[in-house]
């Protein structure tokens, strides 16, 4: 599995729309070239046919609005547990002593 490769692809291919270059197969191969980055020669094609059909923008505020409502819902089911165990393990709170002063002796600054 190629999984640097792809990745290169796809961060190649995020880099190319963020500077306003048309996102092609020798393109991707450039950036993914410069970077010395190994990869199969099939996905910079694939990666290109792909993208030229989608609206990169609308990806990734998609992506990124499809992740934000799904992480409140993920933390309030896993958050049940854990927040029972830190409250059983949570110790009773120690007062703190307080410093004796020369008036807690009875030999204040004004007797």
């Amino acid at each position: 599995m190629d999984t640097q490769g792809k990745l290169a692809c796809i961060y190649s291919a995020l880099l190319l729309h963020d500077d306003g270059i048309a996102i092609t197969a020798e393109k991707i191969k450039t950036v993914l070239d410069a970077a010395d980055v190994t990869y199969q020669a099939h996905w910079p094609g694939l990666y290109a046919r792909i993208l030229a059909k989608s609206n990169v923008d609308d990806l990734i505020f998609n992506f990124a609005a499809g992740a934000a409502a799904a992480a409140p819902v993920a933390a309030a089911a896993g958050a049940a547990a854990p927040a029972a165990a830190a409250a059983k393990k949570e110790a009773p709170k120690k007062e703190e002593k307080k410093e004796e002063s020369d008036d807690d002796m009875g030999m204040g600054l004004f007797d």
